[in-house]
């Protein structure tokens, strides 16, 4: 193998190893799978956020229902006090104050999941900003990629062309090197035929003998021609011949005379 065939050979596969390569690492799938990545992310920050407002409206209604029943002792406490059951009044203040400590709790873990809630929605806000941008830049980086990509594909093309089109100017010019050379070869084994130097096998026996008589003989008719032309022009200014050669059947006569 040459070394330009080497050479192209290689190149050949740099290039496929190359494509390989490109295909297994596209940015293009990189850059969307480390979207996905983000959205899922943010899906799970909104579900938390979903459950951290669930928790904190069960608490809400719950300390709701334990307002209610507060007030609802005091109200008992004051009316058994009236009667005069001061029995009844004493234990519904103690359940009243229990009660109180409940709601305490309760108010704290109402105040901490507002915490959660709020720290929640603001990262889930900002989250939401920068897998926005994110998109952005992904959709502009892999429309600059595809169409970089496009760009080296049609570069690839030009160059592919121009290669050939040299390949084919090559050929060309060594086809037209053969035909030079074929035509001096054929011009030359003609001349050394009709001279003689060459053997012509396919003549028959005596050929050359023949052909030097025909043009002897050929060479004694022109010369008749030409002398009997000086004798006819001299006399009436055209051949017979040629008046035979009159009208529109006159080629019927060439060579009859």
């Amino acid at each position: 193998m040459s070394s330009t065939n080497s050479s192209r050979v290689k190149t050949i596969f740099r290039t496929k190893t190359n494509k390989a390569l490109d295909k297994l690492e596209d940015p293009r799938d990189t850059l969307d799978d480390s979207y996905d990545q983000q959205v899922k992310l943010l899906q799970q920050v909104r579900q938390a956020v979903a459950e951290v407002a669930t928790a904190k409206k069960r608490i809400e209604l719950q300390g709701q229902e334990m307002g209610a029943r507060f007030q609802k002792l005091g109200a008992q406490a004051a009316e058994a006090l009236a009667q005069g059951r001061e029995d009844l009044a004493r234990a519904a203040l103690e359940r009243r104050a229990m009660l109180e400590g409940q709601v305490a709790n309760l108010q704290k873990q109402y105040s901490s999941l507002e915490q959660q809630t709020a720290q929640l929605q603001d990262r889930e806000r900002r989250l939401t900003d920068q897998v926005a941008a994110f998109r952005i830049e992904k959709e502009t980086i892999k429309a600059t990629y595809t169409a970089s990509e496009a760009q080296v594909r049609a570069n690839e093309a030009v160059s592919g062309i121009s290669s050939t089109i040299e390949d084919v100017g090559s050929s060309l010019d060594r086809a037209r090197d053969r035909v030079a050379e074929m035509q001096a070869r054929a011009a030359a084994t003609n001349e050394l035929l009709a001279s003689g130097a060459l053997a012509d096998l396919t003549a028959a026996p005596d050929a050359d003998i023949e052909r030097q008589l025909a043009s002897l003989s050929a060479n004694a008719d022109i010369n008749r021609q030409l002398q009997a032309m000086r004798d006819g022009t001299a006399a009436s200014g055209a051949s017979p011949a040629d008046r035979r050669l009159d009208g529109p059947d006159g080629w019927l006569a060439i060579g009859k005379a």
